[in-house]
């Protein structure tokens, strides 16, 4: 289970792998970032912005048993979240932008699991935020037109074709173990006895 570093991690992952696999010749100028809201008023010339528009509870798993530390401690059951990105290619043609835009899904199809080793080595800020046998798996999702205008809200008039992805069960792991008392040896009812 992942420290609270997860979220931004997976976001940078996602972004180093479509880096480190990009054709630098046909994409020599490429730049590779996470968007807020407001980047998108000023987006970049040439490249893909992933911009986090949604954290949602997984609907996959939810009664997960915490881990168990060294100590035999047991740690509070875990948050999967479910990340859900918005992918945009920019560029100054569309033909080119179409070109990065099925150059990244194809690679994010072809990777869609993402290793700890992976996401702890390029998930920045912190280099651990990942237990060795975790991963993150990507897939793709469709929005439906509302749903998709209704994200692109914030990048008003900008509007450019992109596509959504879900990273699915990351787990957030809490820092709170739940105390236990010892096994229970008796047991005293505290019942007086009754005359009658």
């Amino acid at each position: 289970m992942a420290t609270y570093a997860a979220i931004a991690s997976v976001g940078q992952a996602i972004l180093a792998l479509l880096e480190q696999s990009c054709p630098k010749p046909e994409f020599e100028g490429a730049k590779f970032e996470l968007y807020q809201a407001g980047d998108f008023k000023t987006p970049m010339d040439e490249g893909i912005s992933l911009f986090l528009y949604r954290v949602a509870p997984s609907t996959v798993r939810r009664n997960l048993s915490g881990r168990e530390d060294a100590l035999g401690r047991r740690a509070r059951r875990p948050l999967p979240l479910d990340l859900c990105y918005l992918l945009t290619p920019w560029a100054k043609s569309a033909a080119k932008q179409h070109r990065l835009l099925a150059w990244s899904m194809r690679t994010l199809e072809d990777t869609p699991t993402l290793t700890a080793g992976f996401l702890n080595h390029h998930g920045r800020p912190e280099p651990d935020t990942f237990l060795p046998d975790e991963t993150v798996t990507l897939v793709q999702d469709t929005l439906s037109i509302q749903d998709m205008l209704n994200v692109w809200e914030v990048g008003k008039p900008n509007i450019q074709v992109s596509a959504t992805y879900i990273a699915r069960m990351v787990l957030i792991e809490s820092a709170i173990s739940d105390t236990q008392g010892p096994p229970a040896q008796t047991r005293a009812f505290g019942l007086g006895r009754t005359e009658g």
